[in-house]
């Protein structure tokens, strides 16, 4: 370690370089790392100085590596994502080592909290946090070690395990579906109650799209009980509001208690899912790999293991 302080005078430069090497520019690094331009120059001199070769070739608004430059730049690049990455997990542990995992309220409601217990008894002492959202998890900013994504497994900022195809069939409260016998086919359900999920952040389909799947554009569906949560859905369905949406890895348990009743030959896989998922780039404490490969391994029947 003596001869590399000797050679590279600051540990300091070596971010210098990295920005000004990755961004073509010192003052663009300058900016990124919120110091004056001149800093920049003068450790990228100090280098050059020390090492005794030119790093850079300099233009009036651009930089470009030599190739000692490249040479440097390619192990200083790959050496300082490590860093970086191992200082962002001791922060995690230094700050905190529950997990958090980002849900909706329905999702929460009948997939999660019925799992609790097994999920408690296999993992003792971890301190799992639910949290509830209106909106797909933001997984950097928010500081959330694992959420749920509705989608198809392909994220820039996240990797991906699939929890649940998305499968939906329409869903009513056993005495309503009882009494709705004029059912004998798909077009005949327009002339039911039907509750609709308006969400006002999070895309989700709705009746149009699952009619239109079916082949039945000629009529829109009726106007009925419009609601903001799907956790709502469920309880005006199961008080026998009219017909929803039942999708099925959250509805699957209801059906089994009676509680609701479903037309599951009617179902629409829609090709999606819903998709465990946790930062590309922010490495998981062991606490929360530990959540992440339990949830995996607890994910629908139907569901493919992958990660992406």
């Amino acid at each position: 370690m003596q001869e590399l302080w000797k050679l590279l005078t600051s540990p300091r430069h070596l971010i210098f370089f990295e920005a000004a090497a990755r961004l073509g520019s010192f003052t663009k690094a300058a900016r990124e790392l919120n110091v004056q331009q001149p800093a920049v120059s003068a450790a990228i001199r100090q280098m050059e100085e020390s090492l005794g070769v030119r790093l850079f070739l300099r233009a009036h608004r651009a930089v470009t590596l030599t190739p000692a430059g490249e040479r440097l730049f390619s192990d200083v690049s790959v050496a300082l994502e490590r860093v970086l990455n191992s200082a962002r997990a001791v922060h995690q542990r230094g700050r905190s080592d529950h997990v958090t995992l980002s849900v909706s309220t329905a999702f929460a409601n009948y997939w999660m909290v019925p799992r609790l217990q097994m999920f408690h008894a296999q993992n003792p002492g971890i301190d799992l946090r639910l949290q509830t959202s209106d909106r797909e998890p933001d997984l950097e900013d928010e500081g959330i070690s694992l959420g749920i994504r509705r989608g198809y497994g392909k994220w820039q900022d996240c990797q991906a395990a699939l929890i649940a195809p998305e499968i939906i069939y329409p869903i009513a409260s056993p005495p309503v579906m009882d009494a709705a016998r004029s059912l004998k086919c798909i077009p005949d359900l327009l002339s039911q109650r039907l509750i609709h999920l308006e969400e006002p952040i999070r895309e989700r389909p709705a009746w149009g799209d699952w009619f239109a799947h079916h082949g039945v554009t000629d009529r829109a569906p009726r106007a009925g009980l419009r609601l903001n949560d799907y956790a709502l859905v469920l309880q005006a369905a199961m008080a026998g509001e009219g017909f929803a949406f039942g999708w099925q890895h959250v509805t699957r348990r209801l059906i089994a208690q009676g509680l609701l009743a479903a037309r599951t030959d009617w179902a629409w896989h829609t090709g999606a899912g819903f998709w465990l998922v946790w930062s590309r780039h922010r490495p998981l404490i062991q606490q929360a790999e530990q959540v992440r490969d339990w949830l995996i391994a607890n994910a629908e029947p139907a569901s493919a293991r992958g990660v992406t």
